[in-house]
């Protein structure tokens, strides 16, 4: 397997794999409605963006046009690696504007629901727009593997 290809691989399993645990871990924690465990939470899960998503992100860019350059991937046509291109930017817009400001007004809400004892109703309002956007923002990419792998257009 050449190097490219593994670290194209290697960048869709930190990538895909922290976004879904994360998602996991707080949904777990918002459960059980300890404020302190919802706030270590959402800040681990900030936290695991930026050493795992990021990281994660940059790795597959990287690896995955330096791949389609040396397989001479027409990029001025519609067709799987495009529509994956288009999807993978779109995650990117859902995650740059919607998802980390929702993170931390959720970090925010949460450390105030810490002195109250209570989960805030911003807390929740600022969670349910995590979660509804963070479904989109999980599947975008989970459709881009299945392209990646079956080449499909």
């Amino acid at each position: 397997m050449n190097v490219l290809l593994f670290l194209h691989i290697f960048g869709v399993v930190i990538f895909l794999g922290n976004i879904i645990t994360a998602a996991f871990w707080k949904v777990s924690a918002d459960i059980k409605k300890d404020p302190q465990l919802i706030h270590n939470t959402v800040k681990n899960v900030m936290l695991a963006d930026f050493i795992f998503t990021l990281p994660g992100l940059i790795i597959i860019i990287v690896s995955g046009n330096l791949m389609a350059v040396q397989s001479g991937y027409s990029m001025h046509t519609f067709n799987w690696l495009t529509l994956s291109l288009f999807l993978f930017v779109l995650t990117g817009i859902i995650w740059l504007v919607i998802l980390i400001p929702m993170q931390r007004s959720m970090i925010r809400h949460s450390a105030r629901s810490i002195d109250d004892g209570n989960i805030s109703n911003e807390y929740r309002k600022a969670s349910r727009y995590w979660a509804i956007f963070g479904i989109a923002a999980t599947l975008l990419p989970v459709v881009i593997l299945y392209l990646m792998v079956t080449k499909a257009s």
